[in-house]
This record gives C-alpha cells, structure tokens and sequence, in this order.
C-alpha cells in the first residue's frame, strides 16, 4: 500500500514538472522528469509504475487505449472515473477500467482535445473533434456543464470497405435488395441511405459507389473520412474543423461547391446534416444524375421532414425544399442494426409529389417484401432504360 502511495505522489510530482516546463512532452522527458522527482528515494519498481502511469495519461488516448485498439470497438464512452462503457456492436457494457479520480478524466479529455488542435477548459466547457492520425471522434464535457463531472465520448471511424458482395454474404442485404440496389446505380437514379446512427448507412453507401462504371469520376464530401470504395476513380474531399485560435475551418457546404468544378460524373455527400442540402439539391437539379448521401432519419417517411429541418438553416423555404426534393431525388434506402448486431437494408421507398409536397412512398420492405407502390421504381428504372431484374 506504502509503495502504491510513493508511486502516486511520484507521479503527481512528474506531473507538476512537467506542466511546469511546457514544451514537447516526450519519453526522455518524462523519464528524466522521473530520475530529478524520485531523487533515489523510491526503488526501481516504483520508478517503472511511475513510467507506466505516465506513459498512459501521456500518450495516447491512455487507459483507454486497449479499448480502442479492439477491432470490434465502436464507441468508448467516460461518464465517471469508475464508469467506462464500450460498445462492440452488441449494445454497451461496462469495463473493469478505472481512472484513479475526476482530475485524471478531465485531463485526459483536455489533453486529446490540444491534440485535436481544440481548446476545451472553463471557457470553453464542450468540444467536437477528429483525433489527429487516427480515425477516433472526441467529444467531451466538462463539469459543471456535466453535472456529474467529466463526460468523455469516442467514437471509432472504421473505413467503410464492405463491396455490395460482401453485404449479402453478410446478411445485409437479401436477394431482392441485392438486384435492387445494382439497379438503382445502373439507372443513374440519386438516392439517399436514411438510418439512425451506428446503423451501416456508411458501408452500404461506400458498396454502393464501387457499383458505379469505372469509366465514371465520382466525387465524395465528407465530415469525417469514412468512406473507402473499391473505384477506380475517387476524389476525397474532407471537412477541417477550427484550430485552436478558432481559424481555418473548411465546412461541408464550401466543399460541395468546390466538388460541383472537379467535373463530377457523381457527386457523394457522406452524410447530410446542415444547410449542405441546398446546395446539394441545387447540384443534382443540374445535370448530375446518380448523387448520393446519408441522412439521421428513422425511417424513409421521415426524410422529407427531416430535409426540410436542414434545409431551413441555409434559409430555403418549405416549399423550394419540396420543388428541389421532388426533381433531385429519386428513392431513399433505410438501413437499420437489428438486436442481433448485423446491419440490414430495411426498406425501399420512392420520392413521389403529391399536392406540391414530396413524400417517401414504401416500395419494398425487407419483413414484407414488394409492396402495392413497387409500380413506381419499375417506372423510374424503365424511364432510364433498365429493365427491373425482379
């Protein structure tokens, strides 16, 4: 128990010296840092465990390092430093890490977010960040604004590699939903992939790309760089964020209009979540057939609804949304992550307008099949000239 406690007030001294010099922390450092604070009073034992919990709250994403690296990890989430829960796709379960109190949680989360380039202190109680060289997202708040003291948030970006072929081995997508949605590509009909999050929206949209001829150049704007199809021909564009001064930020929308002059045979947005939209619909309204993108929706009906949200933060009204949706926008797939864990193609809908608005009309549904309304896609599909396999 001595030893325990030596070797935490050894590393609280380390600590102070080091806040203390500033500049480059690096493993000589630290472990110079440790030589002048042990002063030859504590063992060589004592020295180690002072290295290894140093090296832990240094470097990395620290005691939760183990967690991220595991393949199956999608979120690793802090809500108190004995609460850590991780998320392998089966739902959360809680984990035998431990952070020895608050302070150790909340400087963790500071110190990713000065890697992020992100300023997170008092003043600044929350950020939103991609880790730099990682595909790890950050978010983290800061007590008093979290009540119940540090709430740190990750979340692994996994690239979404998965080809068409390998989703219906999978169980992704059956028979039906196969030949579907090659059609849909073949015919140069835009779509958008609706789904909540974690639910594959994604690796189906990345399959769906690596459908498309290889003659074609597709271009893909994203917030975060997830997307990786087997083509030939992809440029990828990718979203920055703020620096710590609060310059040099690169937003979807600004990227999307520099995708509409790299002469785009297909224009991808990873996911639609702010006023992007206008300009997204603006773009598949002039001449580029087969567009795509994602959107947080927990079914297809809900789309339109949802469209018309992120439509009114770049100021369109209802009405141009629905005049926009109606012409540029032709099905939306619904994807969603089932008790089991795997990922499905839920249903399929066509855009229809009706009475001047547009809505999501079901034309296929895993449990139930083809449903009375599938007359819709075949007529979109003939009108572009591809005979419905089906």
């Amino acid at each position: 128990m001595t030893a325990v406690l030596n070797t935490l007030s050894l590393v609280d001294r380390v600590r102070v010296r080091l806040a203390s010099t500033g500049g480059e922390i690096t493993p000589p450092v630290v472990a110079a840092a440790v030589r002048a604070e042990a002063g030859g009073v504590v063992s060589h034992v004592e020295v180690l465990a002072a290295l290894r919990l140093l090296h832990q709250e240094f470097s990395g994403a620290g005691l939760l390092d183990p967690l991220l690296r595991d393949p199956a990890t999608t979120d690793v989430l802090v809500t108190a430093p004995d609460a850590v829960w991780v998320d392998r796709g089966h739902g959360l379960v809680r984990t035998a890490v431990r952070f020895s109190d608050e302070a150790a949680v909340r400087r963790l989360a500071q110190r990713l977010a000065l890697a992020a380039g992100r300023r997170l202190d008092d003043a600044s109680p929350y950020v939103d960040a991609l880790l730099p060289d990682s595909r790890v997202r950050l978010h983290a708040v800061l007590a008093p604004i979290a009540a119940d003291g540090t709430c740190l948030s990750l979340r692994t970006l996994r690239p979404a590699m998965h080809d068409l072929a390998a989703l219906r081995e999978l169980g992704a997508v059956d028979e039906d939903g196969w030949h579907l949605l090659r059609a849909v590509v073949e015919a140069r009909l835009a779509f958008l992939i609706a789904g909540g999050t974690s639910s594959g929206k994604t690796t189906l949209l990345s399959a769906l790309i690596g459908c498309v001829p290889s003659s074609e150049r597709v271009v893909c704007v994203e917030d975060a760089e997830e997307l990786r199809p087997a083509h030939p021909h992809v440029v990828r564009l990718v979203a920055r964020p703020p620096n710590i001064e609060g310059a040099g930020e690169v937003v979807l929308r600004d990227l999307v209009r520099q995708a509409l002059r790299m002469r785009p045979d297909r224009l991808i947005v990873g996911e639609v979540r702010g006023a992007e939209v206008c300009d997204l619909l603006a773009a598949l309204n002039t001449g580029h057939e087969g567009g795509a993108g994602t959107v947080h929706a927990n079914s297809t009906r809900e789309v339109p609804a949802r469209l018309e949200a992120l439509a009114s933060l770049g100021g369109m009204s209802r009405m141009a949304l629905h005049s926009q949706l109606a012409a540029a926008v032709q099905v939306v797939l619904h994807v969603a992550k089932g008790s089991d864990g795997v990922r499905r193609l839920e249903a399929v809908a066509s855009l229809s307008r009706t009475g001047g608005e547009v809505e999501a009309v079901p034309v296929w549904e895993r449990r139930g099949g083809w449903t009375t309304d599938r007359g819709l896609l075949d007529d979109l599909l003939c009108d572009r000239g591809v005979r419905p396999r089906w």
